[in-house]
Parts: structure tokens; C-alpha cells; sequence
């Protein structure tokens, strides 16, 4: 039977000790200068190299050409103390879980006094002490403060404050740390490398998850993927079913749909997450883990979010720049506190997907958010869609705020006469089925983009800033994509399909649709259909203009203004 890894590579010098330099370097110094004290306390969460340190510490303190803080390994004290060595005489582990009582206490203070019997030091390694009873503290209080000199304590514990406070007032207290995930992947990595273990890009970064920063947690995920790996080593797919992390795609298309409004294709999502067995809590932590990467990559902005995103691909970080400015910064803030509400309220819920569910439909309505923050995604929103400018925005919102004082001396218009003024209506040039050109269908395409809108939103948000017509010729119409991101989300949620129909209703023209990345592509927002003189008033989806900045704001137009 083969040993668990974090067995197998335990550390046995204070060196092989990763992510605790603040306890090892002044431990190290204090052995160099030979200023040891007769009781420790090592405390910090699990996993984090407590025990093993105490540990080296004995093996340091009894090797033969110590106290040192580099164990010779040839002495018989070093090669008993060793990790998963045979153990040594003079050094006693004892579990504070099993031996609390004051009986235990009392035989232990009994026995310190005998000497070491081929050693420097006897040395107690006392772990999980915040468990031993105010009895057997007591007991052990005399001496662990006057012990005889060649006896030295090591407490270990998760919970420090437990331990009472007269032991701890007698002892050099060291805390350790959780370990920070860079570190903790390097060691993964030397680790399959030295099992000749194949691991799939993106595996180690999802242990380094689900460990939270415990070196022994993660040696032991690691251990339990390696021991169920195929012939093709450890594949993603595996690794994220087996630890119940939810699958990438989906959270790409739930910030697509969120980014298009699209509440059709979220529930959808939503239906594959419970169909395909991931847990609708964990599903809510992902996404709102997912939006906090975002607003971490629109906060950057042109700057590199990989210093920070660390173990994010290159096309990873492309895709989610192209997320983030469709759905915008004040709605990345205003998602992720409903997501980190909603997650709070799934604790204990007998209905998670039903709460999930309500999650998705307060993100899709900030209309119905009447706090600082849906308005704010409001006006963000109206910018997005119509393109005017924070200068011009915020001028209009100061008229709307105004309102109430003035509508006494001012005549409203009616919202047939409205909607007439706001936009005229654009004449699409005429173009023959039988002569198909670039240059014509470019000069279609607002028309083409504005019925792919009236047929799903999610496609026309896709297409609306980042596409344009790259070529035609007698089989297919290629459009160009801006990046691999949108391109994916593209054919993955069907809309070539929308976009062919779209041709055949505009234009009369069916052709397979093609989707290339073409990073020439300019980024920015582009000039949008006019509105048709047929638009409701009542549909928020609809509208454009004054018309939608009104009904998003819920106040009535005063006066409009045309600017060339």
C-alpha cells in the first residue's frame, strides 16, 4: 500500500516548510544562536504544518550536532525523527482529544522528570491542545512553567484562546498562515511531476480552490484525483465533476444572457445546471465568484488583469473584457450584491433552485430596483444602448430631475407626437437578390441587426458591437467577430440560425452563416436602427431615445432637443 502524499512528502527541515516563513526564519535563528525555550505554542488552521513542524523542531533540537537548524540526517536521532520515520524514545506525541483528563496530566507531569534516554531533550509534541480539560491544564500548569531542563513542550492547536491563558502566558507563541495559492500550486506541480503523473491545464488551480490554502487538503485532492485517473491522466472534466465545481460553459452563457438581458436563455441555463446534477448553492457561488473576476477585469482596464487573475488563460481574460463592458460596472456591482444576498438566503432553503431562479430575475429587472444602485445600472444601461455620453446623460438626468418644478408651465407632448420626433424613420436602400456584394450588405445591417433584436436579444447583443460582414460568395455570408470570446458564445447559443433568418426576412438572401475572429474589428459601440414608427410605448425593450431614458426613470418628457 503506497502512501498518502501529504505522507509521502512531508517535510523534514524547516527549508521544505512552504508559505510560513514568518515561524520558520525566527525558529532557525533562535537555534543558530542556541536561545531555546522550555515551551511552544504553534497555532493556525488545519493542514498548515504545525504538527511536522514541531517535528523538525525536535529533530533539530536532538540532533547530535545541534541544536541546529539543519538536521545532519546521518545521527540516529535525525534518521528515527525523520518524516514517517520508526520515532524516537525521548520524543512523545500525545492527542489532546484522548489524553485530556487530569490522570493523563498527572502520569505525564510524572514522567517529565526521568531522563531522556539516548537524547538532549525530552520532548512533549502535545497536539490539538485547546481539548485538554481545565483539570488536566491545571495539572500540567507547574510544570510546563518550572519544567526540568531537559524537557521541552510543544503545544499545537487550531483555536489558541481555548488553551487557558496561563499555559499560553508561558509559552513563544508562533501562528501559521494558510498558504497563498501561487505557492501552494508551485507544490502541486513539483508533486506531479515527481509522480510522472499527467494533470490537464486547469486542474491544479481547481485543488488549490477547493483546498482554501491547506497544504495537507490539497495533497490529499491531489492524491484522490491521481488514484482515479485514466489512461489520459487527470482531465478537467474530471476533475471538476468529481470536486462539484460547476462547469465553466455554463457560467459563460448565464453572463451572456445576464449581459443581453436575455431571461429565455438564463432560465434555460439555469435548467442545465439542476438537469446536469451541480448543486443550485454551489452554481450561485460560482457566479458570484465569476462576477467578482469581472468587476476585478473592468476595474483594470486596459491594464493587465493576469497579475491579479493569476491563473486565468489569455482567451479566458478576452472573453470576460468583452462580458464586462456589455454589462457594465454599476450592473457587475448590482449582481453581485444580489448574488452574495441571495446566497446568504439559500442557507437552509428547502427550495434552492426556486431561490436561484428569483437570483436570476431580480439581475434581469433593475427597472423594478428602486435603490441607488438600480438606478445607476438604469442610467449605465441607457448610455450603453443609445450611446450619448456621461456629460450628455448626466444633463439629461438634471432636466428629468427638474421636472416636477416645471410642469406647470410646460405642455407636454403626447407620446405618438414623441416618438415621431425622436428619431425619423431610415429608408434601407434597395438592393437586388440577384447581386450580392459586401458593400450592399453593409449597408443592411443595422436593418439585419435590428430584426435579429426583435428575434432574441442575447444574439443581437453579441452581434450589435463587436461583428461586422467580412465576405459572401454563393454558400455562406462570413462575418467577422471581434474576439474567440463572443465568436464561442456565438455558435454555442444557436445564433447563426437567427442571423440567417434575419438575412432571408431583410434582405432575401439564404446563406450558411460563417463566424471568424477578426480583431480588426472596432470595438465600439455602433450606430443603432432607428426606431419604427410602430414601437409601443409599453415594451421597455422597444424603446429608444428620451422615450426609453423616461420610462427607465419613470419621469415625464419635458422638452426634446435635436443635435446634429
Amino acid at each position: 500500500m503506497s502512501l498518502a502524499l501529504y505522507r509521502k512528502y512531508r517535510p523534514s527541515v524547516f527549508a521544505d516548510v512552504i508559505g510560513q516563513e514568518q515561524v520558520t526564519e525566527p525558529l532557525m535563528n533562535a537555534l543558530t544562536n542556541n536561545r531555546i525555550h522550555h515551551a511552544y505554542l504553534f497555532s493556525g488552521p488545519r493542514g498548515c504544518g504545525k504538527t511536522s513542524s514541531a517535528r523538525i523542531m525536535a529533530r533539530s533540537l536532538n540532533c547530535e550536532k545541534g541544536p541546529t537548524p539543519t538536521p545532519c540526517g546521518e545521527c540516529q536521532s535525525c534518521k528515527d525523527l525523520v518524516a514517517n520515520g520508526p520515532g524516537s524514545l525521548d520524543v512523545i506525541e500525545l492527542d489532546a482529544a484522548t489524553h485530556g483528563l487530569v490522570d493523563d496530566a498527572r502520569d505525564l507531569r510524572d514522567k517529565a522528570f526521568f531522563a531522556p534516554v539516548n537524547s538532549r531533550y525530552k520532548i512533549y509534541i502535545i497536539d490539538e491542545a485547546h481539548q485538554l480539560g481545565p483539570g488536566a491544564a491545571n495539572a500540567l500548569l507547574k510544570v510546563v512553567e518550572e519544567p526540568p531542563p531537559h524537557v521541552i513542550f510543544i503545544f499545537a492547536t487550531t483555536e489558541p484562546d481555548k488553551l487557558i491563558a496561563t499555559i499560553r502566558s508561558r509559552t513563544h507563541h508562533y501562528p501559521f498562515r494558510l498558504v497563498p495559492p501561487g505557492v501552494l500550486g508551485n507544490l502541486l506541480e513539483k508533486i506531479c511531476k515527481a509522480e510522472g503523473a499527467k494533470v490537464a491545464k486547469g486542474v491544479i488551480p481547481l485543488v488549490v480552490r477547493a483546498s482554501g490554502g491547506s497544504v495537507r487538503d490539497a495533497q490529499s485532492i491531489l492524491g484522490q484525483l491521481l488514484a482515479g485517473a485514466g489512461d489520459d491522466g487527470v482531465t478537467y472534466e474530471i476533475a471538476v465533476q468529481l470536486l462539484g465545481y460547476t462547469d465553466g460553459a455554463l457560467l459563460d452563457d448565464a453572463i451572456d444572457a445576464l449581459a443581453a438581458r436575455d431571461g429565455g436563455t438564463l432560465f434555460t441555463t439555469v435548467d442545465r445546471v439542476i438537469e446536469s446534477g451541480h448543486d443550485p448553492r454551489r452554481f450561485a457561488s460560482d457566479l458570484l465568484e465569476r462576477l467578482r473576476d469581472l468587476m476585478i477585469v473592468d476595474a483594470l482596464g486596459e491594464n493587465n488583469p493576469s497579475a491579479i487573475l493569476r491563473d486565468m488563460p489569455d482567451d479566458q481574460l478576452e472573453k470576460m473584457r468583452a462580458q464586462a463592458k456589455h454589462i457594465g460596472s454599476a450592473g457587475l456591482s448590482r449582481s453581485a450584491d444580489i448574488a452574495a444576498e441571495g446566497l446568504t438566503q439559500m442557507r437552509g432553503a428547502t427550495a434552492p433552485r426556486l431561490m436561484l431562479e428569483l437570483i436570476c430575475a431580480r439581475m434581469l429587472l433593475p427597472i423594478g430596483d428602486t435603490s441607488e444602485s438600480g438606478m445607476l445600472s438604469r442610467i449605465e444601461r441607457l448610455e450603453r444602448v443609445e450611446s450619448i455620453s456621461p456629460v450628455r446623460a448626466t444633463k439629461q438626468a438634471e432636466k428629468v430631475a427638474e421636472a416636477p418644478k416645471q410642469v406647470a408651465n410646460v405642455k407636454v407632448k403626447s407620446a405618438e407626437t414623441e416618438v415621431k420626433e425622436i428619431k425619423k424613420e431610415k429608408s434601407a436602400p434597395a438592393i437586388s437578390t440577384h447581386s450580392f456584394d459586401v458593400a450592399g450588405l453593409r449597408r443592411l445591417w443595422p436593418d439585419v441587426i435590428e430584426d435579429v433584436k426583435k428575434k432574441r436579444r442575447l444574439t443581437w447583443s453579441l452581434l450589435s458591437a463587436s461583428a461586422q460582414i467580412i465576405a459572401i460568395d454563393e454558400t455562406a455570408i462570413t462575418i467577422g467577430i471581434i474576439n474567440s470570446g463572443a465568436r464561442d458564445s456565438f455558435l454555442r447559443s444557436n445564433s447563426d440560425e437567427i442571423l440567417r433568418q434575419a438575412f432571408i426576412d431583410v434582405v432575401g438572401v439564404d446563406r450558411k452563416i460563417e463566424a471568424i475572429v477578426d480583431p480588426s474589428i472596432d470595438g465600439s459601440p455602433q450606430q443603432k436602427a432607428a426606431p419604427t414608427r410602430g414601437e409601443s410605448m409599453d415594451d421597455p425593450d422597444a424603446l429608444s431615445g428620451t422615450a426609453l431614458l423616461a420610462k427607465e426613470l419613470g419621469a415625464e418628457v419635458i422638452k426634446v432637443e435635436e443635435h446634429d
